[in-house]
């Protein structure tokens, strides 16, 4: 616990068993209260890793998605009792050690969400990240920053923390099943009016460490930039998006 409020680590995994023992021994336990692995239909052993490290592990009997697999997550970590969820990819990208970091600075009352940035502190590239993902990221990150009206330093981070509060107010089963999850629910965070911080983070590009393919990343970027119009159309009140509005039926 960090200030009395329990801290969850979710872990949504799929073909994660070269990287996942990597990634929970550098969690810190004696802070993280739960470690939950949600396993997305792996071909490999995830499953069976994430057993042997004493997570407690749910498995999806066919691949339902990137969202949906985070779907799982944050409803598990709710129902055992979390009041603070670290969102982790298990594939040794980002540092675990940071989660006590990110979990004081919603601990301290000043943010709701933190999202880890390989952007700031300059390291994307010195960690290895390609260059075409590192102008796509800038890229992306600006369209976002100019039609969101916010000034972050990237929207990309599989390494995210988030309050009860957040994750028991937002719509997430609204929300896409594939990877443009992750900015449909950001964006649900600030129309309804939470605050954001970041944090500077290293990364890691090596063999063994997932990536989503050029095909797939063209398509999760138009996914980006849509949600992104929708919400300054939803914002300037010239359409509703129900992603946003109960009301709303499109």
């Amino acid at each position: 616990m960090l200030g009395n409020q329990k801290i969850a680590v979710v872990l949504p995994a799929y073909n994660a068993e070269l990287t996942l023992a990597r990634t929970v021994a550098e969690i810190d336990r004696n802070l993280v209260d739960d470690l939950i692995l949600t396993d997305d239909s792996s071909r490999d052993k995830t499953v069976l890793l994430a057993e042997s490290l004493g997570l407690h592990t749910i498995v999806h009997d066919k691949n339902k998605g990137y969202g949906a697999n985070q779907k799982t997550c944050y409803a598990a970590a709710l129902s055992r009792g979390a009041d603070i969820v670290v969102m982790l990819h298990p594939d040794y990208q980002y540092s675990p050690k940071l989660v006590p970091a990110m979990a004081a600075m919603i601990v301290s009352g000043h943010y709701d969400a933190v999202l880890a940035s390989r952007i700031l502190g300059g390291g994307a590239l010195a960690g290895g990240m390609p260059v075409w993902k590192y102008i796509a990221n800038r890229g992306l990150t600006g369209i976002e920053n100019l039609l969101l009206g916010q000034k972050f330093s990237e929207y990309h981070s599989g390494f995210r923390a988030w309050s009860r509060r957040v994750l028991e107010k937002l719509p997430l089963h609204r929300c896409s099943d594939d990877f443009v999850f992750d900015n449909q629910m950001i964006v649900q965070a600030l129309h309804a009016g939470f605050h954001f911080g970041e944090i500077s983070c290293p990364t890691r590009y090596f063999e063994d460490a997932s990536s989503i393919n050029f095909r797939r990343s063209v398509t999760y970027g138009f996914g980006v930039i849509n949600t992104a119009i929708r919400f300054r159309l939803n914002r300037s009140g010239l359409r509703s998006w129900a992603l946003l509005n109960d009301s709303c039926s499109d």
